[in-house]
C-alpha cells in the first residue's frame, strides 16, 4: 500500500528548490518550515489512509452514466467531500475568496500525494484549481463574487472545455459558437469531448470554462473567446437555480483512469430549459479566450507533470515491496535458506534503483518549476523577468520529462512483478495504464518539445537558458569542492552531461537564428529529454549535498547511480540532436507517399 514519502518531499522542497531559503527570507507568504512540515504530514496521511484504499475500487468499477447522470465509484463522492472539508482545495486559492494563498510549490507537493494515492481521483481537483486561477485572473468581479468562493472551498468543481471531435491540439477548427442574448449573457451551442469530470456526483454544481466563437469572430485561434457556463444557474441569493442546457452525452471507455469520468459534453440542444442554448458569460475580452485559458493550462501542465512523478512513486513503492517478499532462485550475497528474495538479484536492484533515481529527478524538476512560478508572483520588479523566464523554461520539461518517466517507471514496475505484473491482481498494471495518458493530455509531449525549442530557448536572446545551465554548473562546482568520499567522481559525470546540454542548446539556437527551424524541430524531443536527464541528475546531487539530514547516504548513492548508469544517455541524445535531422527528414519523406 502506498505511503506518502513526506521526508523526501520536504527535503526536495526545502533544499533543492529554494523554498527553504525563500521561507527564511520571508518571501513565501505566511508559510514557515513548521507549517510546511505539518501540512505535508497531514496531506500524506490523507493520501495514504483515505485516497489510496479507494484506488482499486475506482479502477474496477469506473464511473457510469445513465441519461446524462454520472455516478462515480463507491466511496468516491464521500472521499471528495472529506478532501474538500479538509481545506485541500483552498491551499493556493485567493485569500479574498477563502483561499489560503500558500505557494504553488506546496500545492504541487500535495498533488503528488493525491495522484500517488489515485491518479483517477487526483485529476479532478487539478481542473478545479486551474479553472479557479483563470476566473480569478480574467473574469469580471461580478462573476468572481458569484463563483470563486465555492470553487476555492471545493463546494463546486471546475472543468476546461477545449477539444472537439474535429479540433484537438490545433484549435483553429473549433466550431462551438456563442450567441449574445443582449443582457450580457450568451447562449452556447456545440459539442466538447474528453472533458475530465465534466459531470459527476461529487458536488452540487460544476463550472465549465468553454472555448467558443462569437458570430463575428475572425477565423482561426484569433477568433476564440472563453465563457463560464455553470451546470446550474445561480440565483441572486447564491442558491442554485434552473438547470443549464448542458449535459454529459456519454463517457469514454479508456485504457486507464477508469474512476475519472471523461465526458462528451453537449451544449445547447434544448434538453434543459425552454430555449435551446446553454447560458454562459464572457471571461476576459472577446476573441482573447486562448490567452485566458493559458492561465489555466500552464499551471495545469505542471500538475500533469507531477502526475507522472506520483505514478512513478507509487509504482516504485509497490515494486520494492514485492521484490523484498518474492523469492526466486539463488543470488550472490544471499546467506539465507532456500530461494533468495529477488531484491538480491543485481538486475532487479538495477531496475529499482532506476525507478528511484528517475522518480526523484522528475520530482525535483517539477518542484523547481513550481518554485519559479511562486517567485514570479512574489519577486520584486528587478527579479520578475528572471523568474518568469525560469518558469517558462521549466514548464515544458517538467510536463514532458516527468510524464515520460511515469510511463517508464510504471513499466519497469510491471517487469519487477513478472507475470504477476501483467495481471491485475497486484495493481502494477493499473499504474501503467493510468500513467499513459499523462504524456498526451494538456499538450502532448511533442508539443511541449516544440514549445521549449522554438519559444523558450530564445528567451532573452538565449540568456535565460544559458543562465540556468550556469546555475546547474555552480551546483556541480559545490560537489567537486565537497571532498566527500561518497560523492567522489560525481562532478565529472555531471560536467559531461552539462557539456552535452550546453552544446545541444547552442546548436538549437544557431539553427533557429539561421532559419533552420525544421532541423531544430527534428531534434526537439531528444533535446527535451536530455534537458530533463541533465538537470534532474544535478538536482539529485544537490539533494545529497545537504549533510546531517535523514537518508543522506541513500541520496548520495542514488545520485551516484544516476550519474554512472543513466546519465550516459545524454551523449547519444546529443548525437541525435546534432546529427539526426537529415536522416529523419529523408526517411520521413517516404512516409508522405506511403
Amino acid at each position: 500500500m502506498y505511503r506518502a514519502p513526506v521526508d523526501s518531499i520536504a527535503h526536495t522542497l526545502k533544499h533543492v528548490t529554494g523554498l527553504g531559503a525563500a521561507m527564511d527570507a520571508g518571501k513565501a507568504g505566511e508559510l514557515s518550515e513548521d507549517l510546511l512540515d505539518a501540512i505535508l504530514e497531514e496531506g500524506g496521511k490523507f493520501a495514504s489512509d483515505e485516497v489510496a484504499p479507494l484506488a482499486e475500487i475506482g479502477d474496477e468499477q469506473g464511473s457510469k452514466v445513465v441519461d446524462g447522470v454520472v455516478t462515480t465509484p463507491d466511496g468516491w463522492a464521500d472521499l471528495y467531500k472529506l478532501w474538500a472539508e479538509g481545506g485541500w482545495n483552498a491551499l493556493t486559492g485567493p485569500e479574498e475568496y477563502g483561499g489560503q494563498g500558500l505557494p504553488m510549490s506546496l500545492q504541487t507537493a500535495a498533488f503528488e500525494m493525491w495522484n500517488s494515492g489515485s491518479m483517477g481521483f487526483g485529476v479532478g481537483p487539478t481542473l478545479t484549481i486551474g479553472a479557479t486561477e483563470a476566473i480569478n485572473a480574467h473574469a469580471s468581479k461580478e462573476l468572481k463574487d458569484i463563483y470563486l468562493a465555492k470553487m476555492v472551498s471545493g463546494e463546486w468543481t471546475g472543468t476546461m472545455n477545449l477539444t472537439e471531435p474535429q479540433s484537438g491540439s490545433d484549435l483553429n477548427g473549433l466550431k462551438t459558437k456563442a450567441e449574445p442574448v443582449g443582457d450580457g449573457s450568451y447562449r452556447i451551442f456545440g459539442q466538447k469531448i474528453y472533458i475530465t469530470y465534466g459531470e459527476h456526483d461529487m458536488t452540487d454544481n460544476i463550472v465549465h470554462l468553454v472555448l467558443a466563437r462569437l458570430p463575428d469572430a475572425p477565423a482561426g485561434q484569433r477568433g476564440i473567446s472563453l465563457f463560464l457556463v455553470p451546470k446550474f444557474l445561480v440565483n441572486e441569493d447564491g442558491s442554485l437555480g434552473a438547470r443549464n442546457d448542458a449535459f454529459c452525452h456519454s463517457l469514454e471507455h479508456k485504457l486507464g483512469l477508469h474512476g475519472s469520468p471523461t465526458c462528451t459534453m453537449i451544449y445547447g440542444d434544448g434538453k434543459f430549459g425552454d430555449t435551446p442554448g446553454a447560458i454562459g458569460w464572457l471571461v476576459g475580452e472577446e476573441n482573447r479566450g486562448l490567452s485566458c485559458m493559458f492561465t489555466m493550462m500552464n499551471n495545469a501542465r505542471l500538475l500533469v507533470g507531477i502526475q507522472g512523478v506520483a505514478v512513478a512513486e507509487a509504482a516504485t513503492q509497490k515494486a520494492l515491496a514485492y521484490a523484498q517478499e518474492r523469492k526466486q532462485g539463488k543470488a550472490a550475497g544471499y546467506e539465507g535458506e532456500g530461494m533468495a528474495p529477488i531484491i538480491f538479484h543485481a538486475d532487479v536492484q538495477r531496475n529499482i534503483l532506476t525507478m528511484q533515481a528517475l522518480t526523484a529527478a522528475a520530482r525535483a524538476i517539477c518542484y523547481n518549476c513550481a518554485h519559479a512560478i511562486d517567485m514570479e508572483e512574489l519577486a520584486d520588479e528587478s527579479e520578475h523577468a528572471y523568474w518568469k523566464n525560469r518558469a517558462a523554461l521549466l514548464t515544458p520539461v517538467a510536463k514532458s520529462f516527468s510524464t515520460d518517466i511515469g510511463c517508464e517507471v510504471a513499466s519497469i514496475g510491471v517487469q519487477i512483478h513478472g507475470g504477476m505484473g501483467f495481471v491485475e491482481e497486484t495493481g502494477a498494471a493499473r499504474l501503467m495504464r493510468d500513467a499513459r495518458i499523462a504524456p498526451i493530455y494538456e499538450g502532448t509531449n511533442g508539443i511541449q518539445a516544440i514549445d521549449l525549442v522554438t519559444r523558450k530557448l530564445p528567451l532573452d536572446g538565449g540568456e535565460a537558458i544559458r543562465t540556468y545551465i550556469s546555475e546547474l554548473r555552480d551546483v556541480v562546482k559545490e560537489v567537486s569542492q565537497s571532498n566527500r568520499s561518497d560523492l567522489a567522481g560525481l562532478a565529472e559525470n555531471l560536467t559531461a552531461a552539462l557539456d552535452d546540454y550546453t552544446e545541444t542548446t547552442e546548436f538549437m539556437l544557431r539553427q533557429l537564428e539561421a532559419g533552420e527551424t525544421q532541423t531544430a524541430l527534428a531534434g526537439a524531443t531528444p533535446y527535451q529529454h536530455l534537458a530533463g536527464l541533465a538537470s534532474g541528475a544535478v538536482y539529485l546531487a544537490k539533494a545529497a549535498l545537504v549533510e546531517g539530514t535523514t537518508d543522506n547516504d541513500a541520496r548520495a548513492s542514488i545520485a551516484q547511480f544516476m550519474a554512472s548508469n543513466l546519465l550516459n544517455e545524454t551523449t547519444s541524445l546529443r548525437n541525435t540532436v546534432e546529427n539526426g535531422a537529415e536522416s529523419l527528414l529523408g526517411a520521413g519523406a517516404h512516409l508522405l507517399t506511403a
